[in-house]
């Protein structure tokens, strides 16, 4: 199945948040926003939800100093109890610092295999980029032609009005 996709490029970053505002006060349907630096402000310009990855952060490092809890508490009072010092074989504190990076551990290499699953990021991925630069200098914005509502020569003369360097259509093959 095949879609009709609208790309505009520009130069500025004042433009493309421009011309996504105006296109989301239009209804039109954004499929992506290249950009070669972080544009603050622009997921909220374009309706992104707000990620997940705390909530997968948070709960990987409580795994991971759960884990490391219940270890330190078997490796020292169950399978192998040693008196060291006087000390009590389940001392917490001792194992506070253990438990804490065994999380920080958990929570930041879990987090980026999540990341790389989710976004679907592999070794050796090529990347699809529409136009040549966007990477380096340009700022692209995608628009699906979704309904017979959506009027290029309309979706043009906006683009236009927010300095486009570069226009056109294409149709593009979905999996």
């Amino acid at each position: 199945m095949n879609r009709r996709i609208f790309m505009s490029v520009y130069e500025h970053e004042e433009d493309i948040l421009g011309v996504v505002g105006a296109a989301r006060q239009k209804g039109l349907t954004i499929v992506d926003v290249f950009s070669p630096y972080a544009i603050h402000g622009l997921e909220r310009i374009v309706g992104f939800r707000t990620s997940r990855l705390p909530i997968v952060a948070f709960l990987l490092g409580l795994t991971g100093a759960t884990f490391m809890t219940w270890f330190a508490f078997w490796t020292s009072a169950v399978s192998w109890p040693i008196n060291v010092g006087g000390k009590p074989w389940n001392s917490l504190p001792a194992f506070v610092p253990v438990i804490f990076e065994l999380a920080v551990l958990f929570a930041g290499v879990g987090t980026v295999i999540v990341l790389f699953a989710r976004a679907r990021l592999w070794p050796g991925k090529e990347a699809d980029l529409p136009f040549d630069g966007i990477t380096n200098d340009r700022f692209a914005l995608l628009l699906e032609e979704s309904d017979a509502t959506f009027d290029p020569g309309e979706v043009r003369q906006l683009c236009e009005r927010f300095n486009a360097v570069h226009i056109e259509e294409r149709e593009v093959e979905t999996d």
